[in-house]
């Protein structure tokens, strides 16, 4: 990307596990078939650089607040399958949709294709389920050497679980214990903000735009 390409974007109906992942080291996410990279993101008015981040599972270890987070989930459920859109799923992204105040999701139609598990890529549902109750869910690309993070969601009535670290957690669990390199977590900000939990993992790097990828290292 250069100075005049703050904001990209395409289509693709179909790629090959080996196209996701050059996608992902270049930038690029996507949600459903559309393809999108850009630089810069505005909340309130405020402007963020954005951080594209992946971690090196090879230098992947737990933190003690982690170890934390799953002791504290020990008694969940954790369910992968090929991902599909139902009424449980539904009803979980709108409580999980009241949370946000500006840039509020519609759907998950807005992040997932209609054939969730195999378009673009294949994609696995990682869920979480406290007793029966479908509590958080995130939805995982498999490419060739790497997974992605498409999207996530929880019940915000059990935040106190921190589901976002638990279900990256079990993301990178599953990647390591499949043979993959990198897992994607997705974008964070240079500038603090809500996705803040994603620096705090070892193995984390972030793509510089002009130099590559880059060891992450706390300011």
């Amino acid at each position: 990307m250069n100075a005049l390409d703050d904001d990209q974007n395409f289509l693709c109906l179909n790629a090959a596990p080996a196209e996701m992942d050059q996608f992902w080291a270049h930038g690029w996410r996507h949600f459903g078939v559309y393809f999108f990279r850009y630089r810069t993101a505005t909340h309130s008015d405020k402007r963020f650089s954005v951080m594209p981040l992946r971690i090196d599972l090879e230098h992947f270890a737990l933190s003690r607040g982690q170890k934390r987070v799953l002791a504290k989930n020990c008694g969940a459920r954790i369910v992968l399958r090929p991902t599909a859109i139902d009424a449980e799923k539904n009803a979980l992204f709108n409580h999980h949709r009241r949370r946000f105040k500006e840039n509020v999701p519609t759907s998950l139609d807005q992040f997932l294709s209609p054939v969730p598990s195999s378009v673009p890529c294949p994609n696995l549902e990682l869920c979480v389920y406290h007793g029966e109750k479908l509590i958080g869910v995130t939805f995982l690309d498999l490419g060739q050497t790497a997974t992605s993070a498409v999207y996530a969601m929880f019940d915000p009535a059990e935040t106190k679980r921190s589901l976002g670290i638990l279900m990256m957690l079990h993301s990178i669990e599953f990647s390591r214990a499949n043979g993959f390199r990198y897992y994607y977590p997705g974008y964070a900000y240079h500038e603090p903000f809500a996705y803040d939990y994603k620096k705090r993992f070892r193995g984390l790097e972030y793509l510089d735009w002009e130099l590559g990828w880059k060891p992450y290292v706390k300011a």
